[in-house]
């Protein structure tokens, strides 16, 4: 077997000049397109008890644009309203995972090992050998590679929007990439044991689609195992715009874990396990922490950024507020830690944990 090929990198600064004019032409006419018209009513729920949770803008990238997520009064759903429309989903992910981002966020994504298994673990006293196991929203397919280690003869297939799931078929960490939407792909119908999505449905447009389209890949019997940010966390309180799960403008829907409960209710599942503590990341404090410290100082050269790029003197800048900021950084990953402990009994914990069987 032959080792697939890989590109070599570019330069950050060629990569950024040969995509500026295509930026700036697209932003020429501003970023009102890229926005639906705002509802009134709740679209998990129906109600019109809707109050504003938050108003900010993209704290990642820092594509122009200012976003909102308003808070149902009747069920708790938060959810971005006015939400994208398809062209500014296509604007705004551009670059995050693929493009300018693949290699920042597929290293970070490849060094997270023990949280993979600890997800996988979740599975073990429900089916200790399942034949097939669909990954939706697997990325780069690094939870499928770590997964094995618990499931060795399992088949691991992988699906995702972008071209990382290619990418993860070619390094054998999962067996078949399905690429596209999922509920619009044909000729999974019952194929699989056990389908998992990790921090997936916040980025979809309708999430009762996507519960939908898991029963429907599922076997009698099957396990649909979900993790998804808690916007109940008391962080998501204490932290406001600096909360990293919130990720605006990627994080479509943040349901309170009763709201999904109730939904794979009606679809025919029955819930085995809930976990809080167990899906709780302790990041919450340093990535906070970071955020403030790159909202601060000056921004790093990116194409959809106008005027001229970062001289010297602001790249140094850049480097001192982060240099300065180095001791809040440590002080904030050792009070996670601390904290991690506590999350559960806290209600600190950023995300929940659901597997459900599909009943027979």
């Amino acid at each position: 077997m032959t080792e697939p090929r890989t590109a070599v990198p570019q330069p950050r600064t060629a990569v950024v000049d040969a995509l500026r004019d295509a930026y700036q032409a697209e932003l020429a006419d501003g970023t009102d397109r890229f926005f639906q018209p705002r509802r009134t009513d709740c679209p998990w729920c129906g109600a019109h008890q809707l109050r504003a949770r938050l108003r900010t803008r993209d704290l990642f990238q820092y594509k122009p644009g200012h976003f909102a997520l308003d808070r149902c009064d009747g069920c708790g759903h938060v959810f971005q309203n006015p939400a994208l429309t398809e062209d500014g989903l296509a604007f705004y992910y551009r670059d995050f995972y693929d493009g300018l981002g693949e290699q920042r966020l597929g290293g970070a994504f490849g060094t997270r090992r023990r949280t993979y298994l600890g997800r996988a673990r979740s599975v073990l006293p429900f089916a200790a050998a399942p034949e097939r196991w669909l990954d939706v929203g697997t990325g780069h397919g690094h939870f499928c590679e770590a997964a094995r280690e618990l499931f060795p003869t399992t088949v691991f297939d992988g699906l995702d929007l972008s071209a990382g799931v290619e990418l993860a078929a070619q390094h054998g960490r999962i067996a078949h990439a399905h690429r596209g939407a999922f509920p619009d792909l044909p000729g999974l119908e019952g194929q699989y044991d056990v389908v998992s999505m990790f921090h997936y449905l916040e980025h979809s447009t309708d999430p009762r689609r996507e519960l939908a389209a898991a029963r429907q890949v599922l076997r009698p019997d099957g396990l649909l195992l979900i993790e998804v940010p808690d916007p109940q966390s008391r962080y998501a309180r204490l932290l406001g715009r600096w909360w990293l799960p919130w990720l605006q403008p990627q994080h479509l829907h943040l349901a309170p874990a009763a709201n999904l409960r109730a939904r794979l209710a009606e679809l025919g599942f029955t819930v085995l396990l809930e976990q809080h503590a167990e899906a709780h990341d302790p990041i919450d404090l340093l990535a906070a922490c970071w955020l403030l410290l790159d909202a601060l100082a000056p921004r790093e050269d990116a194409p959809w950024h106008p005027g001229t790029p970062p001289g010297r003197l602001r790249q140094a800048l850049r480097a001192a507020v982060f240099l300065a900021g180095a001791p809040a950084l440590l002080l904030a990953a050792l009070a996670d830690r601390l904290l991690a402990r506590a999350a559960g009994p806290a209600g600190l914990s950023n995300a929940y944990r659901l597997l459900a069987r599909k009943d027979g």
